[in-house]
């Protein structure tokens, strides 16, 4: 499915482009943006890999990876970058993630993101199971995937290495049978 293009009451989700590199950097570049995820800030040269790499998987067949900028429905600034990675197993599967601007936390975009998202995997891709995985000192993000009704099913221990260490994930989970 190429290219996508969602909307919600006040985001639009659409595929990345060149034009995206320095909005995506002012995320990805950040020290505290990035804080809970699983790697440090990206340079502008790597942000602008991303950016390549993610258009190029944009228009793969078939399609693996969905990365989108997530802009405000009004006048369309980028505010963050979200991911859906099908599972490389066929098993009609799916993992999540996603980065907001710091300016935007708290607005309730990412919990509209994350609905989104579970529409795009459920509704439009026919999924059965979609999960995440966070830091486990992201409340915010505890927050958003509980309030969509994803259903945290344990921790990864040692699971990424960032920062100089490793650390665990947490990892919840949603069915397309399950309330949401």
């Amino acid at each position: 499915m190429h290219p996508v293009s969602h909307t919600t009451e006040r985001l639009a989700l659409r595929e990345l482009t060149v034009d995206d590199v320095d909005a995506v950097h002012a995320i990805y570049g950040s020290p505290r943006a990035t804080q809970h995820l699983s790697f440090e800030p990206r340079t502008r040269d790597q942000v602008g890999h991303i950016v390549a790499r993610s258009m190029v998987s944009a228009i793969a067949i078939p399609r693996q990876e969905y990365c989108l900028a997530v802009c405000r429905l009004t006048g369309g600034q980028l505010i963050g970058y979200a991911r859906l990675a099908l599972d490389a197993q066929g098993q009609q599967a799916a993992t999540i993630g996603f980065a907001l601007h710091p300016e935007v936390w708290g607005d309730g975009y990412g919990t509209e993101l994350v609905r989104e998202l579970l529409a795009l995997g459920f509704d439009s891709l026919g999924l059965h199971r979609i999960w995440a995985a966070r830091s486990p000192d992201n409340a915010a993000s505890r927050v958003v995937l509980d309030r969509v009704g994803m259903v945290e099913e344990g921790r990864i221990r040692a699971h990424v290495h960032v920062r100089g260490a490793w650390r665990d994930s947490v990892v919840h989970s949603v069915l397309a049978t399950d309330p949401r």
